[in-house]
């Protein structure tokens, strides 16, 4: 597509095609939940899991107290009704989304009526959630809009979305990466700091962030982006975090929960660790040192990756890279993770074949875990998946990820390979990255870096420039 060409025109422009597509697929996801809307939520066990239309939003309705009133981290929920679970167990803005989601729920009826209703209010304003990710998607990399579609399109996406409340975190995310490609390091750190408060990933942007920041001379753009992910984190936790009592001030239980239940919970469902625990029988009670100890060292490999590439990684590159790490080696991989990696893949390598293969071995994933619970709740043998098709399952899932991982990091060593540097650009989603300079590299890449050009040239870098003598960065026309 050439520099001057003309997108959306029309009416019809690639960002609402994209976006009407997404609510499509949407609406094809809730279709596909009707059997357990009808019956399976309420009436037998095993339904919702034999026909892998399983929610934790209807269940979760009566089972934190929101049919009664109760305000989550402030209200303690009783025992009888939410099974030993003493508090909402889910961040800030998360537990704001589900309240306004049971105030948005109309009163009335039975309980199970009630639950419908809530879903279908959280279905709404998750949809609300899908759209803006398709739009910050298509806009995030300028030339390249089409590339949304495997976002809209992804079956594993549309299968997922009204699992849990995720998408409200991956909607924040993906914003807040249209606004660091458009230069706005502080608008993006803020979305960054709200996009935590509701699920804990997307603090991980800030690691890659620091990487290239500093590879490629840009300290205050990082600080800003930062300070403005701090800021906003603290505004909307602190009011919730802290309770005054006859000592001072404390941290509030209610608030805590969710940081202790991560901690405490034991190897769960679709991780290594569990695949490792059933193959071996040891429970693995040091798991979260084993995921610690993996999780930093992998940060480490991606940060000298991110110094020593030939050419500087593109900021979706990277942060896929880390957002994957900490899906590989989490205690716990919950079918509807799956989504924060969706928007990511996207612009990291937007190749369709790669990407359906990978969604694939997810779609095996999503509908392994339903069909072994339907197995071991069932009693009955002869229904569901055995534990030895369900840790094939798992290691579909790995598999599937790492190959897509490895594909990452190839496009990285080899930058010619990578479909979006390809076609004459450096990082559409890098903001102030994009066409800079390299200023500090580690490796081969330090020794093979060109010598810099007298003070008052102008070097092209793909589809931008930078002055050396001002250090202003310029657009080209169209831009």
């Amino acid at each position: 597509m050439g520099r001057r060409a003309r997108l959306g025109a029309g009416w019809w422009s690639p960002v609402r095609v994209i976006a009407l597509v997404a609510i499509g697929m949407f609406a094809l996801g809730m279709v596909q939940k009707l059997p357990c809307y009808d019956h399976g939520w309420f009436f037998g066990a095993t339904t919702q899991y034999t026909h892998a239309c399983y929610s934790d939003i209807p269940h979760l309705y009566s089972g934190r107290g929101f049919d009664q009133g109760l305000i989550p981290y402030f209200d303690r929920i009783p025992e009888s009704v939410s099974g030993g679970m003493e508090y909402l167990e889910y961040p800030v803005l998360t537990g704001l989304f589900m309240e306004v989601a049971a105030l948005l729920t109309p009163g009335g009826g039975t309980i199970q009526h009630q639950e419908q209703l809530y879903w279908f209010v959280n279905a709404g304003m998750l949809l609300a959630c899908t759209a803006v990710i398709a739009v910050c998607v298509a806009r995030t990399h300028r030339r390249r809009p089409w590339d949304a579609l495997l976002v809209a399109l992804a079956p594993a996406f549309a299968l997922t979305a009204t699992i849990n409340w995720d998408l409200f975190a991956v909607a924040l995310t993906a914003a807040a990466m249209l606004m660091w490609s458009r230069g706005r390091a502080l608008a993006a750190g803020v979305l960054i700091g709200l996009a935590a408060a509701a699920k804990l990933y997307p603090a991980l942007l800030l690691g890659p962030l620091l990487i290239l920041c500093v590879r490629a001379g840009r300290p205050r753009a990082f600080l800003s982006a930062a300070l403005g992910a701090a800021g906003s984190w603290l505004v909307v936790n602190l009011p919730v975090m802290l309770t005054h009592g006859a000592s001072g001030f404390h941290i509030r239980e209610g608030w805590a929960k969710f940081y202790t239940f991560s901690q405490d919970r034991p190897v769960d469902f679709g991780s290594v660790w569990l695949f490792i625990s059933q193959r071996t029988g040891d429970p693995l009670d040091d798991a979260n040192t084993y995921a610690s100890v993996l999780m930093v060292l992998g940060c480490l490999g991606i940060g000298v990756l991110g110094l020593c590439a030939p050419r500087r990684p593109r900021f979706a590159q990277l942060t896929f890279l880390v957002v994957a790490l900490f899906i590989l080696v989490n205690k716990v991989y919950s079918p509807q993770y799956v989504l924060w990696l969706v928007p990511l893949a996207a612009l990291a390598r937007p190749k369709w074949r790669d990407f359906l293969i990978w969604q694939g071995c997810e779609v095996l994933y999503y509908l392994g875990i339903w069909f072994y619970l339907a197995y071991t709740g069932s009693g009955d043998k002869h229904q569901g998946l055995p534990p030895e098709g369900y840790q094939l399952a798992i290691i579909a899932h790995l598999l599937g990820t790492l190959y897509l991982c490895a594909l990452v990091v190839r496009d990285i060593l080899l930058p010619e390979r990578d479909v979006v540097r390809g076609e004459g650009s450096d990082d559409p989603s890098g903001g102030v990255l994009d066409g800079a300079p390299d200023i500090f590299v580690l490796g081969s890449a330090r020794r093979e870096r060109h010598t810099e050009p007298a003070a008052g040239t102008r070097v092209e870098w793909g589809a931008g420039s930078h002055d050396l003598q001002t250090g202003l960065r310029g657009r080209p026309s169209g831009h």
